[in-house]
């Protein structure tokens, strides 16, 4: 591992215990009114008063009425409400100022735009009040449709990732057992393991509108390493907005190009894929893997098909590989920074 450098994961110091069992951590950037309607929903929530928890805003530099909305609603909020400002833009940054502000033993993530079921807290914190070997648990995600989906996308499959929604179905499950990660809109990770492993990587996250992330997929590749284990909890399931902008196909191919971005800086970090392939070892044309060579080519070739035979999922879906190997190809072309060691 090489020496640690400003934009290395920052280590969360270990807090006394308290009482405080847990804190719904919210970063949020000029949405307002998604806010004031995801606070409205948690705040009918059960649990009020089966254990100690409490609800923590990071305003992270929003030039909006944020602050108006978070205050306005504190004094009759169910449980604590507060609100914090970080002024450095980026949502790692403003993760890692609403996991120090807090004690609790779990922190559940989730975002500025979502509708809370009423069981939804007790699910995600449960198993990890009553299983000694469950590190964190994450939940189905439902879309909040704000348009209309378009015809090729199917967000059980592989293109939920860009808004945010997945279901894995009724059945728990271990998530390294299927190498799967929970979405970072539904997850709830124990005060521990993050004290062992550090925060989130400021040069990962979202920043204003730019589409580079991925900062939980890094988080994970280290709980990973820290031999940590994840529950699915079919029954912690959320609502997320999907609004009518992220419906359409330039958006996903942007996204799907900054993907390949930040999934080149994560293999870079670790030697490795999120599937475990070690790269050291990997056939490279110039500094790009031959396997993201042959990809690009292979979905080049399918979205070519799919237009040709007027198969409208299969040309957007290669299409939106075609994005991700060119942004990891890009990525993979720069020489190393310091800005992408481990």
């Amino acid at each position: 591992m090489t020496p640690r450098d400003e934009l290395s994961p920052p280590p969360i110091e270990p807090c006394p215990v308290g009482p405080l069992v847990a804190t719904v951590l919210i970063c949020t950037y000029n949405r307002a009114a998604s806010l004031a309607a995801t606070l409205d929903t948690i705040a009918s929530t059960r649990l009020v008063s089966l254990f100690p928890w409490e609800v923590l805003i990071v305003d992270n530099n929003s030039s909006d009425d944020t602050r108006h909305v978070v205050e306005s609603r504190a004094r009759h909020f169910p449980v604590p409400l507060r609100y914090l400002f970080e002024g450095t833009q980026g949502k790692s940054n403003a993760l890692n100022t609403g996991i120090r502000a807090t004690n609790a033993r779990i922190i559940v993530f989730t975002d500025d735009d979502v509708r809370i079921p009423s069981g939804w807290l007790e699910a995600a914190v449960r198993p990890l009040l009553a299983r000694a070997d469950v590190d964190y648990t994450g939940g189905p995600v439902r879309p909040i449709w704000g348009g209309r989906p378009p015809r090729w996308l199917d967000p059980s499959g592989n293109l939920g990732g860009p808004i945010a929604v997945k279901d894995h179905g009724s059945t728990p499950f271990v998530f390294e057992d299927k190498r799967k990660t929970p979405l970072g809109v539904n997850m709830a990770v124990r005060r521990s393991l993050i004290e062992r492993i550090g925060g989130f990587r400021p040069d990962l996250g979202r920043s204003g509108a730019s589409l580079l992330g991925q900062e939980q997929a890094e988080f994970f590749y280290r709980s990973r390493e820290a031999n940590a284990r994840g529950l699915y909890v079919p029954e912690m399931i959320l609502d997320h907005e999907v609004p009518a902008s992220r419906l359409t196909f330039n958006y996903y191919r942007r996204w799907s190009y900054w993907k390949g971005v930040s999934h080149s800086r994560l293999h870079r970090i670790h030697g490795q894929t999120e599937l475990g392939l070690e790269l050291s070892s990997a056939p490279r044309l110039a500094r790009v893997p031959r396997f993201i060579v042959g990809s690009l080519l292979r979905h080049l070739f399918g979205a070519a098909i799919g237009a040709m035979t007027f198969n409208q999922a299969r040309a957007a879906h290669d299409t939106l590989r075609v994005a991700y190997c060119l942004g990891y190809i890009r990525e993979q072309s720069r020489p190393p920074s310091r800005s992408i060691r481990k």
